[in-house]
């Protein structure tokens, strides 16, 4: 009989900061992949929405975003990630949780719910989901939300509608994810909300301005690209981040992520090329978030195929609803969407979902939720002559949409209209008249001297007018 017995190297070596339970490589990982999630909103966003607007709004549209970061942080660690993912409220109704505090030292070096790594990596990973979320909301409401109305209706939004949708589906007392639905990485929790509750607030906030409504040019497309480009290449940390793991499936959830926008992105530009005669590159940029969108639901359940359907689909559904749907309806056009999220977040985070329940790969699902032939997607279900499973599996995702939908158009509602008792959801006309300056008393640009102000007026915009837009020429909403 052998005794020798082999020592660990030392950086592997147990010890009090490092537990045995815990998992150098995967806490290291989880780590990294939060703060690529941290950086599609710090700086991605918020560079994305002030090139993406029109140059009066800069300031305005990157504060929103600047400071939803930093409202939901607080909000978070003082008691929305309780309510998101700790004991359930209502035992016999689990779809929310208690609140209290994620600050204690005793909770924070404790193993975290799922993975190899402590509660402290689980707060500030989860947090950065839920950061991302208020700020997609706010692309829908850039260009004449009053900025005290935003201050108050993040924290309040934060505690009643995204809790809810996080503690139902993410948390593993939460009732859909009892029941099985799939939500890889947020189509439902993040982005299906973020786009019903963006476009609802924005019903309630009510439109820009006449003149911003018929022009609203990006003022710096080149800065757009930048945010854009941070956007996507953080997704690898947005969904290679969810398996809680250093795992073949974070592998492939990241290569799905890319192929699936690359796809959609490509299938987005070909369909401008075709019917408005160049290719735009804001069109580019909606269907690289499409793309993104639609497969982070699936990244790590679906195989590559799947993932290249994916990318087709959300290139090509969401472009319709939005070139040729949202002009045809009454409803659509009365809404004021200024960055389009019902179409870029909600109907391709729907979509994702609903094509989950389709291409869901058992095995794959076995290496997620460590359950075989629990999640099976309906193609799989009939390969497996188990057709009852997948179209189990497509109406469970079906009721994910249609909770979703419900909880966030009316705790959404509900929110604005105690807001507005407080403060005006909207600024006056006369401040969306001039934007930055009277919101915050800054401009983004300095255009004479070192950023005093010319004496002497020259209205673009006026100017602007007297020259046709040429084919092509599109804006964001």
């Amino acid at each position: 009989m052998n005794n020798t017995t082999y020592a660990l190297p030392l950086g592997l070596m147990y010890d009090e900061a490092s537990p045995e339970w815990m998992s150098k490589a995967d806490n290291a990982w989880q780590l990294t992949a939060a703060t690529l999630v941290g950086m599609q909103s710090v700086p991605g966003l918020i560079i994305l929405y002030g090139g993406a607007v029109k140059k009066k709004w800069a300031v305005n549209s990157a504060f929103m975003a600047f400071y939803a970061f930093a409202c939901v942080l607080l909000c978070w660690v003082g008691w929305g990630y309780h309510m998101s993912f700790g004991s359930p409220l209502f035992s016999s109704a689990p779809f929310w949780g208690k609140a209290d505090v994620a600050l204690d030292q005793k909770y924070l070096f404790t193993q975290a719910f799922l993975g190899k790594f402590p509660n402290a990596t689980m707060v500030y990973f989860q947090f950065v989901f839920a950061a991302i979320t208020l700020i997609l909301i706010a692309g829908a409401l850039l260009g004449r939300m009053n900025f005290y109305a935003w201050m108050l209706f993040v924290p309040l939004w934060l505690t009643f509608s995204y809790t809810i949708g996080a503690y139902s589906i993410w948390s593993p007392n939460g009732w859909l994810a009892l029941r099985g639905i799939i939500d890889y990485s947020g189509g439902y929790v993040i982005h299906l909300s973020s786009g019903v509750a963006g476009f609802t607030a924005a019903y309630w906030v009510g439109p820009r301005s006449t003149k911003d409504r018929e022009r609203f040019p990006p003022n710096n497309i080149l800065l757009m690209l930048t945010g854009a480009g941070l956007l996507w290449m953080g997704w690898t940390g947005f969904n290679g981040g969810d398996p809680y793991v250093v795992s073949m499936d974070a592998s492939l959830a990241v290569l799905n992520t890319h192929v699936c926008t690359a796809t959609s992105l490509l299938t987005w530009l070909a369909l401008d090329v075709i019917f408005f005669r160049k290719p735009s590159v804001i069109g580019a940029v909606q269907g690289m978030i499409t793309g993104l969108v639609c497969i982070t639901p699936a990244a790590g359940v679906v195989q590559g195929w799947a993932a290249i359907i994916m990318g087709l689909l959300s290139g090509s559904i969401p472009w319709y609803t939005m070139m040729v749907v949202h002009k045809k309806s009454r409803l659509l056009q009365k809404v004021d969407d200024t960055m389009a999220v019902l179409h870029t977040h909600a109907i391709a985070g729907s979509l994702g979902g609903l094509l989950t329940g389709f291409f869901a790969h058992p095995k794959l699902n076995n290496l997620f939720y460590g359950y075989y032939a629990q999640y099976v997607g309906l193609f799989y279900g009939f390969d497996m002559r188990k057709v009852h499973l997948g179209l189990r599996q497509v109406g469970i995702q079906l009721i994910g949409v249609i909770f979703v939908v419900t909880l966030n158009v009316v705790v959404t509602s509900l929110v604005c209209l105690l807001v507005q008792l407080i403060v005006p959801l909207r600024m006056s006309e006369e401040d969306m008249e001039i934007g930055d300056e009277a919101a915050h008393g800054e401009e983004a640009y300095a255009i004479w001297g070192q950023g005093e102000k010319m004496d002497v007026a020259y209205d673009l915009e006026s100017s602007a007018k007297s020259k046709p837009r040429s084919a092509g020429n599109i804006e964001m909403a």
